[in-house]
């Protein structure tokens, strides 16, 4: 298995995993966004920690030339992902914190580009395709929630529970 689907297979088995668990009775976890917050978080504990462990270095050559102290970005990035992580799990800073995860893949796109263009390409997950295929994913999970924190009527986006 290619590393590169990770972060996409622990959002897709965690999401399905806490949504089947809602649907056979776990009240608790009955509301989708609930099963998506937790896909979130697990997707985002996996990149998070790959900021500090295992893919450091890969991830520090993937910042552009053109920004400046790509280690301190990469330590920057890998703390907000974890805190993002946490934020997605409570239901009163979900909102904001899937606001802020939005953001946060929205600015670090750059980076993949970077990466796919430049290489080095070592495996399917590191082309150009695959790895904005893989953004898009992220995103679509992520806006879900700020969606439906918006849409939710009669309560301010911050104290909003699914």
């Amino acid at each position: 298995m290619d590393p590169g689907l990770v972060p996409v297979l622990m959002l897709v088995a965690v999401t399905a995993t806490l949504s089947l668990l809602g649907a056979v009775g776990v009240r608790r976890l009955k509301p989708w966004p609930v099963a998506v917050r937790g896909g979130v978080a697990a997707l985002f504990v996996t990149t998070g920690l790959a900021h500090f462990i295992g893919m450091r270095e890969e991830l520090v050559a993937m910042v552009p030339p053109a920004l400046p102290a790509p280690g301190l970005l990469v330590t920057v990035t890998g703390v907000l992902e974890l805190a993002g992580a946490a934020g997605v799990l409570w239901s009163r800073t979900a909102p904001w914190a899937a606001a802020g995860l939005t953001v946060l893949l929205l600015g670090m796109f750059p980076a993949n580009v970077y990466k796919a263009v430049n290489g080095p390409v070592t495996s399917v997950m590191d082309e150009l395709v695959p790895r904005s295929l893989m953004q898009v994913v992220f995103l679509a999970a992520t806006v879900s929630l700020v969606v439906y924190y918006a849409r939710t009527p009669n309560r301010p986006f911050a104290q909003r529970r699914p």
